[in-house]
């Protein structure tokens, strides 16, 4: 038996495009000769859909498509879409309306359905708003094969890897003991640095657990601030992972099942060979080229599905900037990237120099629009409001405040998306500016510490990875200069980040201790950091709690993101 899977990048709501993707997947399928066709979690109407799913017209039209695509997919292929499905028994007994479903399609009927019984709810999950959980696990047969179905969290549930139960039920052991000879999984699993690996770990552990082979098919592509990264994967009966589809890309595959052998064989496995292929893995996790793919995926899929076809972003001649314009360079290509240079009486003429550099080894277009007669309009009006008082931070920020709206109104004028350029690290201690440097469509790099916006750099320029479109490119795609001089806002005479933040190598560390991994201020002391220096920069997240509320969707990397998953209130108690 054959089964394909469709590493598919839906639309969220676009129900006849996803449609389109699904059969022109199957006839692919049908011409490979699979049996059996695997389409991502919710693939029919996108992951997450969020409060799509309260109107009812949305509900409608899936199950309207979903059954045109029942009739129109090749007859005797069998393809599991996933889809919201009406829970009948809500009205009278209570409970969501909706389940988040797996329905098996074949001979232009709905033949079974099968819900999700694990809904999570942590970080950017926010499933039991909409979903009633599914009551058991199900199966299918295709001739004497039992092929178990679940979705999702489903496989996450392996109390032995994890070291703990996160739900009452585990339906791998419930399909388990139904004896089933397969288990299959339609997915939208969030990336984050790492995750590919963990996933294929715990799936493996739960393999071996069970004896029992699974496939794992994963939704890739970008929606609003969360990126997916695919890599779905297949694993045979002793653990090992015998196929690795794509990360961030679409990609399809066909596997073989020989009941037999009671095994999966990947597509370099030919089962009636009898060969033994050595096991596949993924690449060491967290590298700078994940992450780098994982961003101009991000960028380049929120441009295009939010009908962009251009950005416009603000270039300083600091690293930052320059990181986000050779992201956005890769992701759309240079011809639709506009660099804006806003210099103001502060700024040094190396960093203009640098900017211009840039655009130049990017192949961007530029445009430079002097502040300064602005900011002296901005003075005259606030004189006599101002007088007495000293220059400070009010005024640094009307410079960033004045690039802002420039950057707007050239957004609002040629209908460009405008990219903000903040950095992590900055979004954490609020060295931001509400209504200046913090205006934008999306946040790029508001996930990204510091450190790893250099690390970044540095591999761009390493020469392990070229700027597609740029393939005349030399080595250095970031001017050196940008990343050896010291970072500054250049928004007073001589300043330097250095003046009001510790180095980065020691924010970016007590940052990831207390954001990331939940350590308290005396714990982050205790692991060897300064207390003042501690509290300071706790007491500045917490402060900035009510910027990052009004930011930009910024693109997620970690498993602990300023965006969907954050939810900290801004009005509280100073002590946590």
């Amino acid at each position: 038996m054959k089964i394909a899977i469709a590493q598919l990048n839906p639309t969220i709501g676009d129900i006849l495009g996803n449609s389109h993707l699904i059969l022109e997947a199957a006839k692919k399928a049908e011409v490979e000769g699979a049996n059996l066709l695997l389409t991502p979690e919710l693939s029919l109407i996108g992951y997450p859909p969020r409060d799509l799913l309260i109107n009812p017209s949305f509900i409608a039209d899936a199950g309207a498509q979903l059954q045109q695509l029942a009739q129109a997919l090749p007859q005797k292929l069998a393809v599991i879409v996933g889809t919201a499905v009406p829970n009948a028994k809500a009205v009278k007994l209570g409970g969501k309306s909706l389940f988040n479903s797996a329905v098996l399609l074949q001979n232009g009927v709905v033949k079974q359905v099968f819900h999700k019984r694990l809904l999570p709810t942590y970080d950017v999950f926010d499933e039991d708003r909409y979903f009633e959980p599914g009551e058991n696990s199900n199966y299918f047969s295709i001739g004497e094969v039992k092929i178990g179905v679940t979705i999702c969290e489903d496989l996450w549930n392996n109390e032995e890897f994890w070291g703990k139960r996160s739900y009452a039920g585990d339906p791998v052991s419930d399909l388990a003991k139904l004896g089933v000879d397969l288990v299959v999984n339609l997915s939208a699993s969030p990336y984050c640095a790492g995750k590919r690996g963990v996933r294929s770990a715990m799936l493996q552990h739960s393999v071996i657990r069970c004896a029992i082979p699974i496939i794992y098919a994963n939704q890739v592509g970008g929606n609003d601030d969360i990126i997916f990264d695919g890599s779905s994967f297949a694993v045979n009966r002793k653990g090992d992972l015998i196929q690795v589809l794509a990360s961030f890309e679409t990609d399809f595959a066909v596997l073989e099942y020989d009941a037999a052998k009671q095994d999966l064989f990947g597509s370099n496995q030919p089962s009636a060979a009898g060969s033994e292929a050595a096991p596949l893995s993924f690449h060491p996790a967290e590298g700078d080229a994940e992450i780098w793919a994982a961003l101009v995926l991000g960028v380049r899929d929120y441009v295009r599905k939010c009908g962009f076809s251009k950005v416009v972003l603000g270039l300083s001649g600091g690293i930052d900037s320059a990181l986000v314009a050779a992201i956005a360079s890769c992701a759309i290509g240079p011809e639709n990237v506009l660099g804006v240079l806003m210099p103001s009486p502060y700024s040094s003429d190396h960093s203009v120099n640098d900017a211009l550099e840039l655009a130049r080894n990017l192949g961007i277009a530029i445009e430079l629009l002097p502040i300064g007669d602005l900011m002296k309009t901005y003075d005259r009006t606030l004189a006599d409001l101002f007088i007495n008082t000293t220059f400070g931070i009010a005024e640094e920020n009307i410079q960033s405040r004045i690039r802002g709206n420039l950057l707007m109104a050239i957004s609002n004028k040629f209908g460009h998306l405008l990219l903000s350029t903040g950095n992590k690290s900055e979004m954490a201690v609020g060295y931001c500016t509400l209504y200046g440097d913090m205006n934008g469509g999306l946040a790029v790099i508001s996930d990204v510490p510091k450190t790893r916006v250099y690390s970044l750099c540095r591999w761009l320029n390493s020469g392990s990875e070229k700027i597609k479109n740029q393939a005349d490119l030399g080595k250095e795609i970031i001017p050196v200069n940008i990343i050896t001089k010291p970072p500054s806002a250049e928004l007073k005479p001589g300043q330097i980040d250095k003046d009001s933040l510790p180095d980065y190598d020691v924010l970016d560390d007590i940052l990831q201790r207390f954001i990331e991994t939940h350590e308290s201020a005396q714990q982050i002391i205790a692991a060897g950091h300064d207390e003042a220096v501690v509290k300071r920069v706790v007491k500045l997240v917490r402060q900035a709690e009510f910027k990052r509320r009004q930011a930009a969707p910024g693109l997620k990397i970690s498993d602990r993101a300023f965006g969907t998953g954050w939810r900290m209130p801004i009005a509280k108690s100073s002590f946590y």
